[in-house]
């Protein structure tokens, strides 16, 4: 029997703009973040078909999760589909499906994450808890890379603003 896991969030910005967010090095290392001083998130991505994105990540340099995705369909900027390798903590492994879709709802996005094929109940909780925190995770990065590139952007950051002495 399999168990599955869907997650879904509204994201502010368009499927493009999202898509976009989720598969470059900011987004990917957003996703895998933690708070915790010290996490560590080194990924790679080859965004093709047959490409891989591998991600390693954990509380530290010698304890480190891996997740391998194979993709399998790269529907830009709707949908991704990969075969997804885990390697946990104590070196075993699952396999299963991840499969990202990006849906335009008004001016936002519904970016829902589905996992299928995991084995055991236990193991769809356990994906069940970190999934909606990553998406929340890549809404904070792309809303802040948002802010950084309109920010430099701006030919004149002071308008509208006093600073300097009164005229009368």
């Amino acid at each position: 029997m399999s168990h599955d896991v869907r997650v879904a969030r509204l994201i502010d910005g368009s499927p493009e703009e999202v898509f976009h967010a989720f598969t470059t090095p900011g987004g990917q290392e957003a996703l895998y973040g933690q708070q915790e001083s010290g996490w560590v998130v080194r990924s790679q991505c080859e965004l093709r078909v047959g490409g891989e994105w591998t991600v390693d990540f954990g509380p530290s340099r010698r304890e480190l999760y891996r997740h391998r995705h194979v993709f399998q369909v790269i529907d830009r900027p709707r949908r991704i589909l990969a075969s997804t390798t885990e390697t946990r903590l104590d070196g075993t492994t699952l396999r299963f499906e991840s499969e990202f879709r990006f849906e335009a709802r008004g001016k936002k996005t519904l970016m829902t994450m589905t996992q299928r094929g995991l084995l055991t109940a236990e193991l769809r909780e356990e994906h069940r808890r970190g999934v909606p925190n990553a998406l929340a995770r890549l809404d904070r990065h792309l809303r802040l890379s948002r802010s950084l590139t309109q920010a430099q952007h701006d030919p004149n950051p002071l308008s509208g603003r006093s600073w300097g002495p009164r005229r009368r």
